[in-house]
This record gives structure tokens, C-alpha cells and sequence, in this order.
């Protein structure tokens, strides 16, 4: 298996080095601690726009082993972040651009992470596709790239051949479900346990929710945000919130939605569902326990509301990232319905 691993010498070289690692000593680490032979799941090369040494900002060199336009064949082509310098990314590097592109069309597995993602937006191969990126690029990515269907709340986004990452460590992330989607979960596992990565994260609100909203000027609704933060479960908030602020409900709707661009319910419900989201990966409480706990009394309200935003059920959802929690506690009586 055979991966590529690309650099535009910007921004952090840890971002080239820890998926480069990551990819390279699959099979390798875990075997290593344990004794036993090692066998490398990978064949990992790095390539850039010429091929030639990339000095970083930390004044560390990156030495790249391939040109771009020199890969013809591999399994997955891997975009790291690379700063926040998107357009001088896009402008210096035409035949990443390019290998992204052709290695997609041809159904590559392609992946991108961060800041990178722009890469991949900027080959066309995520019009109409579901993508994220880092929370604090949302806004800019949109703008910019409005033909892709931006899904930023999440760590990681997959559309066909394609997958996507968002901050900046969920790198690793994107690399443990990409090591599960050629070599298997065990494998995948493994390498998490050698390298001491938590695992899975699969969004990425926690540390959004409370600032990705807040870059406009609107005192009275950053105050409403923050006290919907903090008191997203509990019922009758939207009132609750509106007494608080000293504002009418239908004013407060006004300007909560031209200061977020959502509605005050919508906001609500996306607080809501990201830490539904968090317990259905991580507690084996039931599906009704859970969406009470989140805030809905209903429990087919909840399930309902739970698939439009994520297109899932939680019960879908719970079984698909929460994998490894099943794995550890299979032998037990665990009721996730």
C-alpha cells in the first residue's frame, strides 16, 4: 500500500512529520514494543511542487522525496495542513493542485486536513461533496468555495474517495480512520495505543460552539450565546435567555440570526446534538436517556431531530464511531438502543 504524503513548506512541519510517522510505523511501533516482527502496513514517500528542501518557520527542513508531477501511482494522496497563507498555498503549487485532481479522478482515496482542504477545493473535487476544516476557517472557506457542502461542526468528513479533516491535531484523527480504511480496525487501534492518541474525536464543536459564532460585534447576542452554552439542556431555554438579555422574542430573533446567520432554535439544536454526539461515542446509557440528558423529552423528537443534522440515526451514529467501545465491552449487557 503505497501512500503520498504532500508539503507546501508551510506552516508547522509537524503537520508533514506526524501523519508521515504515523502512516510509516503502522505495524511497525506497535510490534516493535511488543517484541515481535515488525511488518509495515505502508510505503509512505513525501512529495512538493519541485521536490527540493522546504525550510519551515520553525527552521526545520523538510526534505521531500519526490516532485509532484512525478507521482504516478499510490493508494493515498495526504494534504496536511499548511498555515494560514491560502492564497500563496494555491498560487506555488500548481502540480500538487494538479496530482490531487488526477489521483481523485482516477479514485484515489485523496485526504485533506485543516488548511489543506483548500487544496483539494481548489482541484474541484469537492463541489457538491460534504467537507470540513478548522472551525476558524469556516467562514473563509465558505466564501470561497461555495459549491462544497461545508460540514464544519465535524472532525471528519468522507464522500466517496474523498476525506476531510478539521483542526489543525485532528490530523491524527484523520490518519487513525484512514489506517482503519486500508488496514483494518485492529491495526488502526493498535497504532493509537503505540502512540498514545485518543481516539475517535469526531467533532469538533467543543471547541467551537462557544467562539465560532462570536466574530460579529453584537454584545447582547454573544452574552445570549454564552448562556445558551451553558445551559443548553435545560428547557424552555430560548425564554429563559430571552428574560436574561432584557430582549423580546422576536427582536432577539432579528438580530441572533444577523449576528450567527441561525436562528436562536437552530443554534439550540446544533449545541444540543454535538453533545449527544459526544455520549453516544463515549456512554452506553440508552438512546432515550441521552436525548433527555441533551435537552428533548421526546425521545422520537430527539431521534428525529438528531437524523436531520446528521443524517443518521443515533443509534446508526453510535455504531459507527463508537466502534471501539463496543469492541472493549462486547462481552457485556449493554442496552444502546
Amino acid at each position: 500500500m503505497h501512500i503520498t504524503v504532500l508539503s507546501t513548506g508551510q506552516g508547522l512541519s509537524s503537520l508533514v512529520a506526524a501523519p508521515f510517522e504515523l502512516f510509516k510505523y503502522t505495524g511497525v511501533l506497535w510490534n516493535d514494543l511488543l517484541g515481535k516482527k515488525q511488518q509495515a502496513s505502508f510505503e509512505v514517500v513525501t512529495a512538493s511542487q519541485d521536490g527540493k528542501p522546504q525550510l519551515f518557520d520553525s527552521n526545520i527542513i523538510v526534505k521531500p522525496d519526490q516532485k509532484a508531477c512525478s507521482i504516478e501511482e499510490t493508494d493515498l494522496v495526504y494534504m496536511p495542513g499548511m498555515g494560514v497563507e491560502i492564497d500563496k498555498m494555491i498560487a506555488n503549487n500548481p502540480d500538487v493542485i494538479k496530482l490531487i485532481k488526477n489521483q481523485a479522478e482516477k479514485g484515489t482515496i485523496v485526504a485533506g486536513v485543516c488548511s489543506g482542504v483548500a487544496m483539494l477545493a481548489e482541484a474541484g473535487i469537492l463541489d457538491g461533496k460534504e467537507a470540513t476544516t478548522h472551525w476558524a476557517l469556516a467562514k473563509q472557506f465558505k466564501q470561497r468555495f461555495p459549491a462544497v457542502n461545508w460540514q464544519t461542526d465535524q472532525f471528519i468528513t468522507q464522500s466517496g474517495n474523498i476525506f476531510c479533516g478539521g483542526g489543525v491535531y485532528g490530523a491524527l484523527d484523520l490518519c487513525l480512520r484512514l489506517i482503519e480504511y486500508f488496514a483494518g480496525y485492529k491495526i488502526a487501534k493498535q497504532s493509537a495505543q503505540a502512540f498514545l492518541i485518543d481516539s475517535p474525536r469526531t467533532w469538533q464543536s467543543s471547541y467551537s460552539s462557544s467562539l465560532l459564532k462570536q466574530t460579529h460585534h453584537d454584545e447582547k447576542i454573544k452574552q445570549a450565546q454564552e448562556y445558551l452554552f451553558e445551559h443548553f439542556t435545560e428547557h424552555y431555554i430560548l425564554e429563559k435567555v430571552c428574560q436574561k438579555i432584557g430582549m423580546s422574542q422576536r427582536n432577539f430573533n432579528r438580530r441572533f440570526k444577523k449576528a450567527t446567520d441561525l436562528t436562536p432554535l437552530a443554534y439550540l439544536h446544533q449545541l444540543r446534538i454535538n453533545f449527544a454526539k459526544v455520549l453516544l461515542e463515549s456512554d452506553f446509557k440508552s438512546i432515550q436517556q441521552i436525548g433527555y440528558e441533551v435537552g428533548y423529552e421526546d425521545n422520537d423528537f430527539f431521534r428525529n431531530i438528531f437524523k436531520r443534522y446528521t443524517r443518521l440515526t443515533p443509534t446508526e451514529y453510535r455504531m459507527r464511531f463508537a466502534k471501539k467501545h463496543f469492541e472493549e465491552n462486547k462481552s457485556k449487557k449493554i442496552n444502546i438502543n
